[in-house]
């Protein structure tokens, strides 16, 4: 039985794209990559992440990368759409890529939203063909599924390449991306109107409307 397994890095940083990935492998495959190590991409170092990332896209049957950047959320959430469906979108476009040709196939999700049921519900309506998969979406899929842990894997790899793509332009180092993180913080304050233009930040983002905010409203009092 083939097992496509789907996972994300990325959905909360203020800077940087937002990965998802599908990685399809069958049982045989599954004992392999699970006595290799394979884990939830959180529960691993860097340097063992990378080593298993490559592991995975030379064994893995077939896998999907979706680069969703901050321009393309920023658009889709002033259009109405929030960050869940934007996810169920890019998934659904994920299972028609990897579902051709397949006679059966479970996917794995690990699910984005708190209600796993509607959210599955949405995802469905954006899959082509549903007559030949098994479709579950599970919170902590990436902790008990090895073929979504592969993609969390892969994700985070992936998540970790587009950030230090954007460092060594910029060459300047912001952190994670993430609004916890004092880095990022500290990048925002002084380089979010300098950088706006490279297409890098999500504008729609509380942490980056409150800073330019600020900024403006610094700027007001002033005169």
């Amino acid at each position: 039985m083939l097992i496509l397994g789907i996972d994300d890095s990325g959905r909360g940083p203020v800077i940087g794209p937002m990965i998802l990935v599908g990685v399809l492998i069958d049982s045989e495959l599954e004992k392999e990559l699970r006595q290799l190590g394979v884990k939830d991409s959180k529960k691993l170092t860097p340097r063992r992440r990378e080593i298993l990332a490559e592991i995975i896209r030379k064994k893995a049957f077939s896998y999907h990368i979706s680069i969703i950047s901050p321009k393309e959320i920023d658009g889709k959430t002033n259009a109405g759409i929030n960050l869940n469906r934007i996810e169920a979108i890019k998934a659904g476009e994920i299972i028609n890529k990897m579902n051709k040709g397949l006679d059966k196939i479970i996917v794995i999700v690990d699910c984005p939203s708190p209600n796993a049921r509607k959210w599955r519900a949405i995802l469905m309506s954006h899959i082509t063909n549903t007559e030949n998969l098994e479709l579950y979406c599970e919170h902590k899929a990436d902790s008990n599924h090895i073929a979504v842990a592969a993609a969390s894997i892969l994700a985070k790899s992936t998540r970790e390449k587009e950030v230090g793509k954007i460092k060594r332009k910029l060459g300047l180092d912001f952190g994670s991306g993430y609004p916890s993180d004092p880095r990022t913080k500290e990048f925002l304050k002084n380089h979010s109107s300098k950088f706006k233009k490279d297409g890098i930040f999500r504008e729609t983002w509380v942490t980056w409307r409150k800073v330019n905010g600020e900024k403006k409203q610094k700027k007001l009092s002033s005169f």
